[in-house]
């Protein structure tokens, strides 16, 4: 089931979001500074304040009271101009239930809740790059950031509808 996210799915959020963070940035192993980053950022406040921002949408994934996976929108956000539409910053599935439509579903929703002009940004080596060609974005650009004295390369996508 999706639905709005609520106060009381902030604690697993946070635990959620740290699980798949470390999943898919510390390939390597854990360093100091990826905890550091993970614990510091993903808590309980962090998504109480999300819930409460007016520009914020937070959708959740859950069967059984199991948390499958979340997105995060941000309304007000853009990459360049406002006509690729708002931001999905966050598009997180444990990976127990990756490969099961779940990512799918939840953009969807997005989609029917939202419309159907956005945009989002990932790691280029990340697995999700395929994901997303697979589903019909389009590659608009790059965005980097420095994380850890390195320079972090993103593939920017925008949505152009589902492919069947």
């Amino acid at each position: 089931m999706i639905r709005a996210a609520q106060p009381k799915d902030c604690i697993s959020l946070a635990a959620l979001s740290i699980q798949v963070w470390l999943e898919t940035y510390a390939v390597e192993g854990i360093r100091t500074t990826y905890s550091t980053y993970a614990i510091s950022t993903f808590t309980e406040s962090y998504f109480l304040k999300l819930l409460n921002h007016p520009d914020y949408r937070l959708l959740v994934s859950e069967i059984d009271v199991i948390y499958q996976g979340y997105v995060l929108v941000n309304l007000a956000s853009d990459f360049n101009d406002n006509s690729n539409g708002f931001e999905v910053e966050k598009l997180y599935v444990h990976s127990k239930f990756s490969g099961q439509g779940i990512g799918r579903r939840l953009l969807e929703q997005v989609q029917k809740n939202y419309g159907d002009k956005f945009w989002l940004y990932t790691w280029v080596e990340n697995e999700s790059n395929h994901f997303y060609r697979h589903l019909g974005f389009t590659k608009l650009g790059l965005l980097s950031f420095e994380f850890d004295g390195q320079q972090i390369e993103n593939n920017v996508y925008g949505f152009n509808g589902f492919r069947v």
